[in-house]
């Protein structure tokens, strides 16, 4: 009898199958590299293959007439003693902080508002729509408008008692004319920068804000600066760079005029490689700006603690 109930428990129990051998995940890697192809030679051949060509230029006395005669450090030798060099420099870094200054803070506010009062998609294309208006032509329309004598705006200031104000042949007034004109255009894509950021506060922490009966005004100073940063510091980062590099809108609207007041460090650089056709010496101020903004970047992340957020 147990034999024959041990055979009838073998005959009902599950036969096990072997382990089947699992397939090989599928190896995408020529696919990846053949959608990553079309941007890294882009890369590769408008950045970085530039960017070696230059700094090579940096050492040489090249004309495109001639070949490229290596001279060591004269370029940069020449630099440190170029007065204009040094005006230019100047100049630039007074448009960046009227620039940065005013930009960031009317980004703030408009951000600060559309968050707070309202979320509506339509007011943010508004916002964003001089965005979508290039720099040559924002040049030209207020270069019409701030005319001295023929400008809407000065025609406006008469008509209401005051006089008329040489905006762009003053050299007090050009660099923060230029400044205004591209807060105007830009100022629109750094609020939706900064909103974008205003999005990860969650709404809990304003909640107990509330309940602590802070104010609007002390949530902005105690919750949303400090947890705004890391976005803070990636506009920041963006906005002065850009702010380095403008140029269109002095080529435009002023020329380098008055008497080099609005000459910034790209115009000049342009001037003597497409004027005066010193490839060799605008290669070295190209250098030497991109060592200020590398500098400058790196300094903002270290202080802004650009990698870490106060939400971890």
């Amino acid at each position: 009898m147990t034999t024959s109930s041990a055979r009838a428990e073998s005959r009902s129990a599950p036969v096990k199958k072997p382990p089947t051998a699992r397939p090989k995940p599928r190896d995408d890697t020529r696919l990846a590299l053949a959608f990553i192809a079309p941007a890294l030679i882009g890369f590769l051949v408008f950045l970085v293959w530039p960017t070696i060509r230059g700094i090579y230029l940096s050492f040489t006395t090249y004309n495109l007439l001639t070949p490229a005669e290596f001279t060591g450090l004269d370029n940069y030798r020449r630099m440190l003693g170029d007065p204009i060099f040094w005006n230019s420099m100047r100049v630039t870094l007074q448009y960046v902080a009227i620039n940065i200054g005013l930009q960031t803070v009317l980004a703030l506010v408009i951000a600060v508002m559309m968050q707070r009062l309202t979320q509506r998609t339509w007011l943010r294309g508004v916002v964003l729509t001089p965005f979508l208006v290039s720099n040559v032509v924002a040049a030209m329309v207020f270069l019409w408008i701030l005319d001295y004598q023929l400008g809407f705006g000065n025609f406006l200031l008469t008509q209401i008692g005051l006089e008329r104000i040489p905006f762009l042949t003053d050299e007090n007034w050009v660099i923060p004319t230029i400044a205004g004109i591209n807060v105007w255009r830009h100022v629109g894509y750094t609020a939706l920068l900064i909103f974008a950021g205003l999005q990860t506060i969650p709404a809990s922490v304003y909640e107990a804000g509330r309940m602590d009966g802070a104010g609007e005004v002390r949530m902005f100073f105690s919750i949303t600066l400090p947890l705004l940063r890391p976005i803070m510091a990636l506009v920041l980062i963006i906005t002065v760079v850009g702010s380095f590099q403008v140029f269109d809108t002095v080529a435009i609207a002023t020329g380098g005029g008055p008497v080099n007041a609005s000459r910034v460090l790209q115009l000049y650089i342009y001037d003597l490689a497409f004027g005066r056709f010193q490839f060799g010496y605008a290669s070295a101020l190209s250098v030497a700006l991109l060592v200020v903004l590398m500098t400058i970047s790196f300094v903002q992340y270290r202080l802004l603690r650009a990698d870490s957020s106060d939400l971890d």
